[in-house]
């Protein structure tokens, strides 16, 4: 019991050191840790329902997906059409009605289209289906239509891309520790710590962000335009800014570049007009796209869109080749940084709509902190008072575990950069109370050693090594429910989780090990020959 090495001690003394150091920034005001000059230092941070913010609950427009779905299969339907041998001469092709269709005008050639259409679907899973069906209707007009398993696998491939892009538009806020998860097939969840102001952050993530340049149908017949009518391969998309106060245009259907081929986006000023703009640039295949439809189409007007809503739609005096552009429109400087931000992080795959909107304020963390506070006190002190009235000196060394295992908790947790909630302030304060189960097992083992009759130094070694493996059994059951917890819940129950499983640890390395250390510092001292405990 008394071989005890030095390098153990340490070890001890130096995480003990450590987790002081590290959790004291937590638990003062950030404010104040920046005058001290150890505000660079980690600390916890606090979650929605302590800190105040920003509740929203998104849903997806899934019906969307299908739409999307035909108009980026059209393009390759006609580049097919155009590669057989000889060429499959088909008419306009119709995407209404859920469905893509066209005439094969050389009804021998409709078998031949058939195979090649079916060259383009995929097969989904297991599940032995395709993500599109091909169907041959009135013996010469075929259909691809999207499949239901086609469009279940679509919608979850776009949630988890709409997911990521919601993260990453959030992280350009500059703002800590957002919970953001999936609930259900189509929706999300969005909580953001310390945002008092939710319209932002739905501007932020209502736009899909979906920028495309199309070419502007100049041979369309305005009065046509003006009642909805497009020509043939174009369409009527709103443009709020028409010079001639239509407020509508035709533009070509098929996209010349989109917002997929950004390589960057920032918030800038126009140099004639010092109005708000956004400079965007390509990426090497966008700038070559850009630089190539720029020169074909010298002294034509081609249109920005964002969203279905055409920005503006400027002549083309001369090819642009440096692969960057100016994004015009009625911006602010605000709304132009909120636009390069969406064009940042990327596109929204799918429509979002908020659905559930909270506000949560600072006042209420503040009272739950407080009681948290109070609660974690009460307990500490009462649960000192116990060990210490129980059993005398080794409930002392029980008592000081408690308070080193507090400071360890906090510093582990800012060392992860972890996020207190108030599930969490439960599971601390939870903590507190059971983190003397161990050395109550240690204590009671040390007095029935001494009942049967053995020494003061046997009685310790028998009672650490004896209760040592029942407590490693008992938190090794805790920490496989703490991890369940943690692997299958969310939100609340992922913050208690966290919290139970760094005390875990925490409290066995105080109350196995610190409280060792300090029992054989006192045995190596006094030499004792009865304990009384």
């Amino acid at each position: 019991m008394l071989d005890f090495p030095r390098w153990k001690v340490w070890s001890i003394l130096l995480i003990l050191i450590a987790g002081i150091l590290l959790a004291i920034p937590s638990l003062m005001p950030e404010s104040t840790a920046r005058q001290l000059g150890i505000g660079g230092m980690p600390r916890i941070n606090l979650g929605l329902d302590l800190s105040g913010g920003s509740h929203l609950l998104l849903e997806a427009d899934t019906g969307d997906v299908a739409k999307q779905r035909l108009d980026l299969i059209e393009d390759s339907v006609r580049t097919e059409m155009r590669r057989a041998t000889p060429e499959i001469e088909i008419g306009d092709i119709s995407t209404s009605g859920g469905a893509l269709s066209f005439f094969v005008r050389d009804a021998t050639r409709v078998d031949a289209a058939v195979e090649k259409l079916r060259m383009l679907t995929s097969p989904v899973g297991v599940t032995g289906q395709r993500d599109f069906d091909v169907r041959v209707v009135d013996s010469s007009r075929v259909t691809m239509t999207p499949s239901s398993a086609g469009l279940t696998a679509a919608v979850e491939s776009a949630m988890q891309v709409a997911t990521e892009v919601v993260r990453r538009r959030i992280d350009e806020l500059g703002t800590r520790e957002p919970t953001i998860i999936r609930q259900g097939a189509d929706r999300i969840i969005v909580q953001v710590p310390g945002l008092q102001d939710p319209q932002a952050l739905k501007s932020l993530l209502g736009k899909t962000a979906k920028l495309e340049f199309k070419l502007v149908d100049g041979a369309a017949d305005p009065v046509e335009v003006a009642k909805g009518n497009a020509p043939p391969g174009s369409q009527i998309l709103p443009y709020p800014r028409s010079p001639n106060g239509s407020n509508v245009i035709a533009v070509k259907r098929r996209v010349i570049i989109n917002g997929d081929e950004l390589s960057d986006a920032t918030q800038g000023f126009d140099q004639t007009s010092n109005s708000p703009v956004v400079n965007i640039k390509f990426n090497s295949q966008g700038s070559r796209k850009f630089a190539r439809v720029t020169q074909e189409n010298v002294n034509k007007p081609f249109a920005m869109i964002l969203d279905g809503v055409v920005l503006s739609a400027p002549n083309i005096n001369e090819p642009i080749l440096g692969g960057s552009a100016q994004i015009t429109g009625n911006f602010t400087v605000q709304s132009a940084n909120a636009l390069s931000i969406q064009l940042r992080s990327g596109k929204l795959p799918v429509p979002l709509k908020v659905i559930e909107e909270r506000t949560v304020g600072p006042q209420l963390g503040a009272d739950s902190i407080r009681a948290g506070v109070i609660a974690s006190t009460i307990a500490t002190l009462a649960v000192i008072i116990f060990m210490l009235l129980t059993y005398g000196r080794f409930g002392i060394y029980a008592n000081l575990a408690v308070v080193v295992n507090v400071f360890i908790i906090l510093a582990v947790m800012a060392f992860l950069n972890a996020t207190l909630t108030l599930p969490g302030i439960a599971g601390f304060v939870l903590t507190i109370g059971t983190a003397v189960d161990a050395n109550v097992l240690i204590n009671e083992r040390i007095r029935e050693e001494q009942r049967r009759g053995r020494n003061a130094i046997q009685s310790v070694e028998l009672g650490y090594k004896e209760a040592s493996r029942t407590i490693f059994e008992a938190n090794t059951v805790h920490f496989i429910s703490g991890v369940v917890m943690l692997l299958l819940g969310s939100g609340p129950v992922k913050g208690f989780a966290v919290v139970l499983l760094i005390g875990i640890f925490v409290s066995y390395f105080t109350a196995v090990f610190f409280t060792r250390m300090l029992a054989v510092g006192y045995l190596r001292r006094s030499r004792p020959t009865v304990l009384h405990i």
